[in-house]
């Protein structure tokens, strides 16, 4: 057998599938086997593998055994002459294979080879080609040199920037995405090693088939897509840590103790600097926008208490207590924000419905609740109903403003932002078309571009698939789905390239998929559609979680003299109500298990499994009810669980 495919997934079913079909077709010409190793995914990777692509060898671990432990179980049952290491978030074309067997069988000094990666835009994925990274290297991209200077022989090191992405060159490392080996080479220098858990095990292996004397090479005469999942952040803190420390374990095991000690020093400083400047981020963009709103509209209320109070309150002199600047303001202001924030206000995209509706809310309970104040404390509703002016002013224009900018996740015109062509033949046209009406993706356009020259007497036929550039032109087009049943993965990736200094969204349609997937950037996840589902990460859902729990911790606490005879722990009974009243903790949620694969939630004291009575729930079910619990939120189930659970309260 001349190639093994190996292939390591992770809760990416999705991805899997489309893999899977380019892979088969790249396969067709050549003796391969296609081997998939599933890491105890809980999203239906399996059961899909095994209905759809029944010839693929599949092997199932009880447990996430990590990158490098499950690349190497299926090493070691593999026949094939060439090892390929192939990510589940990738497409190759259809003479993929071909070409680079071709290559390695011309180049017996070859030990391993990589190709040109493009990310879901078809940009040029840099790591495509990477040196070694020594101290110095690593230092130049620790500290952002290599981002400023790409092409430089000393700065751009890490991504070789300074070799031409185009034509065929010797490198260093390999991308772990698409690794290309001899198995003969595996069999001298060995396998991953499996101290390397996520990152690093991919230059560990590159460096050690250089250390055994052959040559890595960069292979830009085929080209993948490879979209970046959820797990590749880099601005999230986790990816800090896992990658760096992964180069601390790398150096100690190849570099001089010397050596070794000042790289350890420097990675140990880096993590803590990017991770602290990762948080900082993260939190100044969380606090950007409504630390503005909170001064703009309090601003505006002292401007129009002076105004008001000189011009019609106290024109013979006399003011406003100070209390009005240092307590009724600022509550005014805060409570205008929370009713907004609970409104959608401040969800993307931006609608102003929700803005006004949120003031409106505001504007309520403030003169409710001014109404019930002591004659002594009532200074003005003139001012109440003057900041609701100001306030809703203030958020309409700064989410205006943002417009202007250019922020597209504050465009004020949603609608507008998907037009869209379907690319394929009508078959194939109509349903993937039906796939997006069940997603609810909001489109202004939607139109038929024929892969081939039928289908011109369809009602939604805008043109040929060699057309496409004029197409994206005149019907402002910002997103082409390809249907992949009608058009080769070539092809694709073609057109990607050709259309890639456009601003255009692409995305791929597998044949008889529920899915739609593609990735905008190479820092964010691959955009998915899927039919649509309720998902407890949805905005929406975690403010009615929130006040859920707030609503529920109160009246609990209400009845506490009650309830607390049926708990088997006062104290911890009473604990778990502060804990969910101040936010620390969720009444529903996934218990004490906290799962990667599943949107990030706070622990919580009851789970889906705890409101199912005489009968034994084993990790797997429980792992099942997490998932149907995050992906399809109801606030009604919340309540359901705890009512059924009421004696578990102090778990």
């Amino acid at each position: 057998m001349k190639l093994s495919v190996i292939i390591v997934n992770y809760n990416v079913q999705h991805f899997l599938e489309q893999c899977l079909h380019s892979v088969k077709k790249a396969a067709e010409s050549i003796s391969a086997e296609i081997i998939v190793v599933d890491n105890n995914s809980v999203d239906g990777s399996v059961a899909m593998t095994k209905a759809k692509f029944p010839e693929i060898t599949l092997i199932e671990n009880k447990k996430n055994t990590g990158f490098s432990f499950a690349n190497n179980q299926a090493i070691r049952v593999a026949a094939g002459e060439y090892i390929l290491l192939l990510n589940p978030d990738t497409v190759v074309e259809e003479d993929t294979f071909t070409k680079v067997i071709s290559f390695m069988d011309a180049h017996p000094d070859a030990g391993g080879l990589g190709v040109k990666m493009l990310d879901g835009k078809g940009n040029f994925l840099p790591e495509s080609k990477r040196g070694l990274p020594t101290p110095s290297v690593a230092f130049y991209k620790i500290f952002g040199f290599s981002r400023l200077f790409p092409k430089s022989k000393t700065f751009g090191k890490y991504h070789l920037g300074f070799l031409d992405k185009d034509k065929i060159h010797e490198v260093e490392i390999l991308s772990g995405a698409f690794m290309l080996m001899r198995k003969s080479v595996l069999d001298k220098v060995g396998l991953l090693d499996e101290t390397f858990f996520m990152y690093g095990e991919d230059i560990d292996l590159s460096y050690r088939i250089l250390l055994g004397g052959y040559k890595n090479y960069y292979f830009p005469e085929t080209r993948i897509i490879h979209y970046k999942g959820e797990s590749t952040r880099k601005s999230t803190v986790n990816y800090v840590f896992v990658f760096y420390r992964a180069m601390v374990i790398f150096a100690k095991k190849h570099f001089s103790q010397n050596n070794a000690k000042t790289f350890s020093a420097l990675i140990n400083f880096a993590i803590y600097l990017r991770a602290a400047l990762a948080v900082s981020i993260r939190f100044i963009k969380s606090i950007a926008l409504p630390a503005f709103d909170f001064g703009l509209i309090l601003l505006g209320l002292l401007l129009i208490k002076d105004y008001y109070a000189r011009n019609f309150k106290f024109i013979s002199g006399g003011s406003y207590s100070n209390d009005i600047v240092s307590i009724a303001f600022p509550a005014y202001v805060l409570i205008w924000m929370f009713t907004v924030y609970l409104s959608g206000g401040y969800d993307k995209p931006i609608r102003l419905f929700r803005i006004l509706r949120g003031v409106l809310v505001g504007t309520g309970i403030i003169l409710i609740g001014y109404a019930l104040l002591p004659e002594a404390y009532r200074f003005s509703r003139a001012l109440i109903l003057l900041g609701m002016g100001w306030a809703l002013f203030s958020f309409l224009l700064s989410r205006l403003g943002l417009h202007i900018a250019g922020f597209k996740s504050f465009n004020l015109n949603p609608d507008k932002s998907k037009r869209i062509v379907i690319i394929g033949q009508q078959e194939e046209f109509e349903r993937v078309n039906n796939l997006l009406k069940q997603t609810k993706i909001n489109t202004s356009f939607l139109g038929f571009v024929s892969a081939d020259d039928s289908g011109s007497d369809h009602s939604s036929y805008i043109g040929k698939m060699s057309q496409i550039s004029e197409v994206i032109e005149i019907y402002k087009i910002n997103e082409v789905i390809f249907c992949s049943r009608d058009i080769s993965s070539q092809g694709i990736i073609d057109y990607m390239h050709t259309l890639v200094s456009s601003d255009v969204d692409f995305k791929i349609a597998p044949p008889e998929s529920l899915s739609i997937i593609g990735s905008n950037s190479i820092d964010t996840a691959g955009d998915l559609y899927i039919i649509d589902v309720n998902s407890i990460s949805k905005p929406k859902n975690k403010r009615n979680k929130r006040l859920f729990d707030v609503l529920t911790s109160l009246f609990i606490l209400l009845l506490s003299p009650i309830l607390l005879f049926f708990q088997s722990s006062i104290p911890k009974f009473y604990f778990n109500i502060i804990s969910v009243l101040f936010g620390f903790k969720s009444w529903v949620g996934y218990g004490k298990e906290m799962s990667e694969q599943l949107p990030k939630i706070k622990p919580s004291v009851l789970s889906p499994s705890d409101a199912i009575s005489n009968y034994t729930i084993n990790k797997d079910t429980r792992s099942r009810l997490h998932l149907a619990y995050s992906k399809d939120y109801r606030i009604q189930n919340d309540f359901n669980i705890v009512w059924k659970s009421i004696r578990k309260l102090s778990k």
